[in-house]
């Protein structure tokens, strides 16, 4: 089993900066992909953004098209922590942000944490 931990959501002002983080721990070995995903209230959970070979050097990211620009997606290995710098924040990017692992094994994020609400005020 992999436990993930989401911290550093909160309140911002529309173009401020937020930076939340998740750290993982448990059977880390078994993780390929980190992904960040968020959900707003009446809305889907949509994919933000992907950092792979999360314990390895090197690796590859991507992001929705929504954010691109905006957001950044960094791991530090020593931490077995996944980032996500989040910049020029806009009211419709106000929702729970959760974070996800995915299986080398099942190749599904099999894995989630709990969410940290992130509001972004007009």
């Amino acid at each position: 089993q992999v436990q993930l931990v989401e911290s550093g959501g909160g309140l911002v002002q529309a173009g401020g900066s937020l930076r939340i983080s998740c750290n993982a721990s448990g059977a880390i070995v078994t993780i390929n992909t980190m992904g960040w995903y968020r959900q707003a209230p009446g809305k889907q959970r949509e994919l933000v953004a992907t950092m792979t070979r999360f314990l390895l050097r090197g690796g590859s990211t991507n992001y929705a098209d929504s954010v691109k620009g905006r957001f950044t997606i960094t791991k530090d290995t020593s931490k077995n922590q996944v980032d996500l710098q989040m910049n020029s924040l806009r009211p419709e990017d106000t929702a729970v942000y959760y974070c996800a692992a995915k299986s080398a094994l099942t190749r599904t994020y099999d894995f989630w944490g709990q969410g940290t609400q992130v509001t972004v005020a007009s």
